[in-house]
């Protein structure tokens, strides 16, 4: 029952084979990776908002336009989800995450010279775009990989990388703006973002191969106790016609044939040989995207949960600063509120990763319960017309959106959504899905902005999005053990039911018949 290892020698080249999901090992190497990947991607997209005004002054452009900035970068990092995927199953996902740092570092440190918005775009919306993608998702998911009991939690704290991210960049970057300027502060995170290559070099594959060792053990055993089977087999065959008396009964080249004749019966009565198990993991690794969970109806809810939520995540970071300026908060004043949605966040998502944790709870729920208040939070923003109103509404809001953007996608893992088995196609279908809400979502926010003149529009409509994201949330279990299965079971059991009961009748009836016409045949 002990955790085995075997053939692991170079420390970041080889795959690491063990018996069981390892719960630690190396794992915690990958979750420390995840850790940084986290605090590089997603935390400098959330930091991005402290470059909001410079870029409008610059390029004297309006909200919106500006906002496309982020909006091509979310959208294009979710859409090609689904080519993270085929790419971390066909080369691992070390070259894929090593690639994809690359192509941030680089995105970034062009943008750092761009001389129209349209520059921005490119570099940071499709160059770096495509690198969060292929750095982040392959990363989130070779992590649930290591970890089963602990995934949960271990999860939600390795995800903090980009909440400490938040808190340290939004300060440290206002301050490096006021003393060499926008762009060379833009450079330095491009070249900062260098670090995710190291990170994806800490990706060590895993192999788990459960039922070897079990087998191991029995040919040593062999010797006596599969002479004795097949005696008793023997005797079984000469009452039975079709029960292979010429394998039994060779007795002369028994010992060359003990070894390969029960691993050609076994499979009949336990199903668990080598043979067996080497054949079947070269079947997923031929499908590089399984589409099969979009006929999964509790998944393609917890997808378009994932859409409308997507409205929520990013905008508030965004715009924040900004609505702090309008109300006339100092811009120290403004990057401390945002330091501090990051500090609250921290908490969020390891409280919820505890929670998760607990053994007799549905996650699910969990999750709904931490949507629903998330929403309450973002109504709360627009009625905040101070420092301390304006500050106690972001650490709310941070708190929740912890325990939410922590744990959505390695949900996906759970039973209740599509399995850990599955996890690695149904995250890059629900990351696609989730591309059209990101692009959609600043852009919009952008345009209230621009309309109304105010920014608490842009909250609101983040507000709308999550709500409509909890109801989907909150059909989820429900599709899963709903009323069409229960149908769909009945209807199952009424055949069964009616097609095992009619043989046994007619059986009766035909050997009734056959006696009675037995009778008449010796009367006559």
């Amino acid at each position: 029952s002990k955790m085995t290892v075997k053939a692991v020698k170079m420390p970041c080249t080889s795959a690491n084979v063990y018996t069981k999901v390892p719960d630690g090992g190396w794992g915690w190497t990958v979750a420390f990776a995840f850790f940084v990947v986290e605090a590089l991607t997603y935390g400098i997209l959330k930091s991005f908002g402290v470059f909001f005004n410079d870029l409008m002054e610059s390029f004297d452009e309006t909200n919106s336009r500006i906002s496309w900035i982020i909006s091509i970068c979310v959208f294009v990092q979710t859409f090609t989800a689904p080519l993270s995927t085929v790419l971390s199953n066909r080369f691992g996902h070390r070259l894929v995450v090593m690639a994809g740092g690359l192509l941030i570092s680089t995105g970034m440190v062009i943008a750092s010279f761009a001389r129209t918005v349209v520059d921005m775009y490119v570099t940071i919306g499709i160059i770096s775009g495509l690198g969060y993608c292929l750095s982040f998702l392959p990363t989130v998911t070779i992590l649930s990989q290591y970890f089963d009991k602990r995934r949960s939690l271990v999860t939600a704290v390795a995800s903090t990388g980009e909440c400490f991210a938040v808190f340290s960049f939004a300060p440290a970057i206002t301050a490096l703006k006021e003393q060499i300027g926008w762009r060379y502060s833009l450079l330095s995170v491009g070249v900062l973002q260098l670090g995710i290559t190291v990170c994806g070099s800490l990706l060590r594959p895993i192999i788990i191969k459960e039922q070897e060792e079990v087998k191991a053990q029995p040919p040593e055993e062999s010797t006596e106790t599969k002479y004795m089977l097949e005696n008793e087999q023997t005797c079984t065959s000469i009452e039975s016609i079709d029960s292979g008396v010429e394998i039994t009964t060779s007795p002369s080249n028994v010992p060359g044939k003990t070894k390969a004749e029960p691993k050609s019966e076994e499979p009949k009565q336990h199903g668990q040989i080598p043979v067996e198990n080497n054949s079947t993991p070269p079947e997923p690794k031929n499908k590089l995207l399984d589409f099969s969970v979009m006929r999964d109806y509790s998944f393609i809810c917890y997808a378009f949960f994932g859409l409308f939520a997507t409205l929520g995540f990013f905008a508030p970071s965004l715009y924040i600063i900004p609505l702090s300026l309008s109300l006339g908060i100092g811009k120290d004043h403004s990057a401390y509120i945002l330091s501090a949605m990051a500090i609250a966040e921290v908490f969020g998502r390891i409280f919820a990763g505890w929670v998760l944790n607990k053994k007799p709870i549905r996650k699910i729920y969990i999750e709904l319960i931490c949507v629903i208040l998330l929403s309450v939070a973002l109504f709360a923003f627009p009625f905040a017309s101070e420092f301390w109103g304006l500050m106690t509404c972001s650490v709310y809001f941070g708190f929740m959106l912890g325990t939410v953007a922590g744990t959505h996608i390695p949900l996906l893992a759970e039973d209740d959504v599509v399995g850990i088995e599955k996890m690695s196609s149904a995250a890059g279908v629900y990351v696609f899905i989730q591309s059209f809400a990101g692009l959609a979502g600043p852009p919009m926010s952008g345009v209230l902005v621009d309309t109304t003149k105010n920014y608490s529009s842009a909250f609101y409509s983040c507000a709308a999005g999550m709500v409509l994201g909890a109801v989907f949330l909150a059909l989820v279990r429900p599709c899963k053990t709903g009323l069409c299965h229960h149908q769909q079971q009945r209807a199952e059991e009424s055949t069964a039911g009616t097609t095992a009961e009619l043989p046994d009748d007619f059986i009766d009836m035909d050997i009734g018949k056959a006696e009675n016409s037995g009778k008449g045949s010796d009367s006559v």
